[in-house]
């Protein structure tokens, strides 16, 4: 409570109560140090400057300089604190993670359930269980995915073409093609329970925290070279002025031509291809950049907000620790895979509304004049 404090007599007080403030602390995250053989825990929220004493029977072997978590309890000589889990040594660079974690209530371990449905799921094949339906065979067109050299799932592919329809002189064909996790996650199930609880994955410098098992996150929804993947394939026409002519969503398998960085695919665009990107250059990475030019056009006519802001990457040193924060470069080729997805992501919305499904929309206020 928020409380006004007066003296009625000697070293007697009276209290008012102001407001309800709320309960306090029920666990808390801090560091555990041991002084003159006491032990005491202190919050890391700097809003919470409270030290509670640890008894030995409460500390869960914990060292001086731990950083752990404990649950506060009451009793009649006032408050102490209980460890329940020891996150690591704060001197310890991989522990600050662990802390982002823990105090957002983010878990790191998976149901076992969950867990066991992963490890059970089998690649996908063309047919889809139902009598006579099945996937779409695109593993004959070379889908490449584009990502940071630092990426450890893959989740989307591309491909271009110049459209080879008279009546669309100058337009384009575009295939995007997104894992197919609803194949593998059911609503309700064990996989969507334990994935509502994290509602994303969540990355670190040091680590990455996925919200699917690694069975599936960089596995079985990872479309990695050469391998049969299920995918969600969005067909898209496009006109010489960069706007949608059509498009079509299917289910789908395909396989990745090639596993690209961001950076590979700038230098083979600039005239620099590598061994990887050289056979990829003219056939692949030339056409995405086509559809990319008239999509860029069409974005520009139509007068769109262009916020390019600069995005920042942690490099750690070799002990784990802060090296440098620099800026990360951006390329066309960043822009190109956003442009592809945000076309794909329109198609999508303009195909839902059209058959007048629910869904949810990302909608971005006007921005101000100023």
């Amino acid at each position: 409570i928020l409380a006004r404090v007066k003296r009625v007599s000697g070293g007697q007080y009276e209290a008012e109560a102001i407001r309800v403030l709320g309960t306090g602390p029920g666990a808390i995250l801090g560091v555990y140090e041991v002084h003159d053989g006491a032990g005491a825990l202190s919050s890391i929220d700097r809003r919470q400057r409270t030290t509670y004493p640890v008894e030995a029977r409460d500390n869960g072997d914990a060292a001086h300089g731990d950083v752990v978590a404990a649950e506060i309890v009451r009793g009649r000589r006032g408050q102490h604190a209980r460890i329940t889990a020891i996150i690591g040594p704060i001197d310890n660079p991989g522990t600050f993670s662990l802390i982002a974690l823990k105090s957002r209530e983010i878990p790191i371990e998976f149901d076992p359930e969950a867990l066991a449905q992963a490890e059970r799921a089998k690649p996908a094949a063309l047919e889809l269980g139902a009598k006579g339906l099945r996937r779409a065979d695109l593993r004959d067109i070379p889908l490449v995915t584009i990502d940071g050299a630092d990426a450890r799932d893959f989740d989307d592919a591309v491909w271009a073409a110049a459209d080879e329809d008279s009546k669309n002189p100058g337009g384009w064909r575009l295939i995007v093609a997104i894992a197919d996790v609803s194949w593998y996650v059911r609503p309700g199930d064990a996989l969507d329970q334990s994935a509502r609880e994290r509602g994303t994955s969540v990355y670190f410098p040091d680590r990455v925290t996925p919200m699917l098992p690694e069975a599936l996150s960089n596995d079985l929804c990872s479309l990695r070279p050469d391998e049969d993947r299920a995918c969600i394939a969005a067909h898209i026409w496009i006109d010489k002025n960069g706007a949608i002519v059509r498009s079509t969503f299917e289910r789908a398998l395909m396989r990745s031509a090639a596993r690209l960085t961001y950076e590979q695919v700038q230098a083979a665009r600039d005239g620099k291809p590598d061994d990887q990107t050289g056979a990829l250059a003219i056939p692949v990475i030339a056409p995405l950049y086509g559809a990319y030019a008239t999509l860029e056009a069409g974005r520009a006519k139509r007068g769109t907000l262009e916020i390019d802001l600069p995005e920042l990457q942690i490099v750690l040193g070799d002990d784990g620790h802060i090296d440098r924060i620099e800026p990360r470069p951006r390329l066309d080729s960043h822009r190109l895979i956003e442009e592809f997805m945000i076309t794909a992501n329109v198609a999508a919305a303009k195909t839902l509304a059209a058959k007048n499904k629910p869904f949810l929309y990302r909608v971005h206020e006007p921005p101000s004049l100023e």
